[in-house]
């Protein structure tokens, strides 16, 4: 009966065992030692997507110079159930699916594609006919309204809105709480849009530290990173319930052998 009652505890402890992870497949980077991170020396660049949401200011010396390029929009809000207005906010600029916005005096520019540099000198170039030629405007672009997706094993799946126009696909997990522990870092799904509305899905590793070289390290605008469950989340979820009455199965059993034992011993 002893033997009985050890060879069911060993084998409730081998499932319970089973059922967890390989522990090396959780540390992110793990050839970090080994990896040249040479290709990673270059400053990333966000491009003008269509969609984006831009704010562009134009700063001359004399303030009147530049008045007609700051465009304002008054902001409503409630005090008191009754509406009014606030500090006028700067127009934003909704880059068309063709790349282009109406700009005031200029009229249409198109700045799909071009970096926050490029966009800067080219409207900089466009407005100085307008301007006394003593004038010399400086032009600043800001994309607001950036987001990002995280979806699928992660602690907290949602839609983040980045502040800043640079950030990583690790930055983005943070940004979710960091994958579970049922989360492959070996097959995290990046799902990315380009200018065309072309769709293509690309598979990060994070346990390389070659992701650092990838083309994927940065975000991209409206990114979608997937982070997919692995074998035993999937296994759990296929089995549902069944592995709970198993479990509680052969609890109550050990229980039932073990008070067997007692009695006829």
């Amino acid at each position: 009966m002893t033997k009985i009652f050890k060879l069911m505890a060993a084998a409730a402890v081998v499932v319970m065992l089973g059922s967890c992870g390989s522990v090396k497949d959780i540390p992110y980077f793990q050839n970090a030692e080994s990896t040249n991170l040479a290709n990673s020396a270059y400053l990333y660049d966000a491009r003008i997507m269509p969609k984006d949401q831009l704010t562009i200011t134009v700063s001359t010396i004399n303030d009147e110079a530049a008045a007609p390029f700051n465009m304002t929009v008054p902001t409503p809000y409630t005090v008191n159930s009754r509406s009014t207005y606030s500090q006028p906010m700067l127009q934003s600029y909704l880059v068309d699916n063709n790349g282009n916005i109406n700009f005031p005096i200029v009229g249409q520019l198109h700045v799909g594609g071009l970096t926050k540099a490029e966009a800067e000198n080219m409207i900089q170039g466009k407005i100085q006919p307008y301007i006394n030629e003593a004038e010399k405007p400086i032009v600043t672009v800001r994309m607001t309204g950036y987001q990002i997706s995280v979806i699928g094993e992660v602690t907290r799946p949602g839609t983040f809105t980045v502040s800043r126009e640079k950030i990583t696909v690790l930055e983005a997990l943070a940004q979710a709480g960091d994958l579970t522990i049922y989360g492959q870092r070996k097959n995290v799904q990046l799902i990315r849009e380009d200018s065309k509305g072309q769709k293509s899905i690309h598979i990060l590793d994070l346990t390389d530290a070659n992701l650092i070289n990838s083309p994927y390290y940065y975000m991209q605008q409206n990114d979608v990173i997937n982070v997919t469950p692995n074998k035993v989340k999937a296994q759990n979820s296929s089995v549902g319930s069944m592995t709970t009455l198993w479990f509680s199965a052969t609890s109550i059993l050990i229980s039932l052998t073990s008070l067997l034992y007692n009695i006829l011993k």
